[in-house]
């Protein structure tokens, strides 16, 4: 049984495929999950892969001034990069792997009140 938050989580990651497959990408696999760590969404753009971070949140939870402001790679703390960085290290050891690779983070949020969702998808971020 998933709790909420998973579930809502479940919703950005869901949010975020839609929105990679709009730019043309190939969804590859989703919740990739070793003891140590979790990626959420790998995909493939223009024969390089992504490995995508999601953060989903509710847009009751910030006021407007937060959200203008917040930068998504300001939630992903250090120790989060380092087993983000072993996971995928793992999933390119594990499918022999030797190809161009990027970390990006996506933010979704959703704004229940009035049914919108925005995503903030940032590239290329420095593990």
């Amino acid at each position: 049984m998933k709790s909420e938050r998973r579930r809502f989580g479940d919703i950005g990651e869901e949010i975020t495929c839609k929105f990679l497959e709009s730019r043309k990408s190939n969804i590859i696999e989703r919740n990739y999950l070793r003891k140590w760590g979790e990626i959420d969404i790998i995909a493939e753009i223009d024969g390089k892969i992504h490995f995508v971070e999601v953060k989903t949140v509710s847009f009751s939870e910030f006021s407007r001034e937060t959200l203008d402001s917040w930068n998504p790679e300001d939630n992903i703390h250090p120790w989060k990069m380092k087993r983000l960085s072993r996971t995928i290290q793992t999933y390119l050891l594990e499918k022999d792997l030797e190809v161009d690779w990027q970390f990006d983070v996506a933010v979704v949020v959703i704004d229940e009140g009035n049914k919108k969702v925005k995503v903030k998808y940032m590239e290329n971020i420095v593990l």
